[in-house]
């Protein structure tokens, strides 16, 4: 994907109305600090489009990003972070779910995953939440420059057997330092859900 122009288009808050997009849109969805804005950013080719903190817990909001008036990358809020209060937490998990039921135009859902750890009880939950929700979230396993070249295959098990991923499941590793994974990710993005939605509507 050859970017052309990036417009951050619309922020949604808790009490914001959902847009009503024409074109597809891609979800990304990961615990607070997983390197979602990282990734976004490297999606789009820019430094710091979407912003960084560094305070996790600092996406608040769903942010869509206009994509060369093609496709929606979409940045749900970070989940899972601890000083966040149980209410905040609850009104992000509406916001998110009501997103993932109400939009008619979203064709995938990226899950980001940090390749070094073992899932999070958070993550377990959000994977297959998303799941119940009708999706089968492709899974990218960021921060993957902080692995050894030989530990890759193990902790790419280690993330398959502690989500338990559907069979079939696509696993992406990637790393917002090296890049590597951002072609494979557009690649999918191009052939699985932009070719098809001129035939499918």
């Amino acid at each position: 994907m050859v970017i052309k122009n990036i417009n951050l288009e619309t922020v949604c808050g808790i009490t914001s109305r959902l847009p009503d997009n024409e074109l597809p849109e891609i979800a990304f969805a990961g615990k607070s600090n997983v390197g979602k804005s990282s990734l976004i950013n490297a999606l789009m080719n820019r430094k710091s489009y979407a912003r960084i903190s560094a305070t996790p817990g600092k996406t608040q909001t769903i942010n869509f990003y206009n994509i060369n008036e093609e496709l929606y990358l979409v940045d749900l809020p970070g989940y899972g972070y601890a000083k966040v209060s149980e209410q905040e937490k609850a009104q992000w998990g509406k916001l998110i779910e009501r997103y993932l039921h109400g939009s008619s135009q979203l064709r995938a859902v990226f899950l980001l995953i940090d390749i070094r750890h073992e899932p999070s009880a958070n993550d377990k939950m959000m994977y297959d939440w998303i799941i119940n929700q009708g999706f089968e979230p492709i899974i990218i396993a960021t921060k993957l420059d902080k692995l050894k070249r030989s530990q890759i295959q193990k902790h790419v098990k280690m993330v398959k057997k502690g989500l338990n991923l559907v069979p079939g499941t696509k696993i992406i590793p990637f790393s917002s330092v090296t890049k590597q994974g951002r072609d494979e990710i557009w690649e999918l993005v191009e052939t699985e859900y932009l070719n098809h939605t001129e035939e499918t509507d």
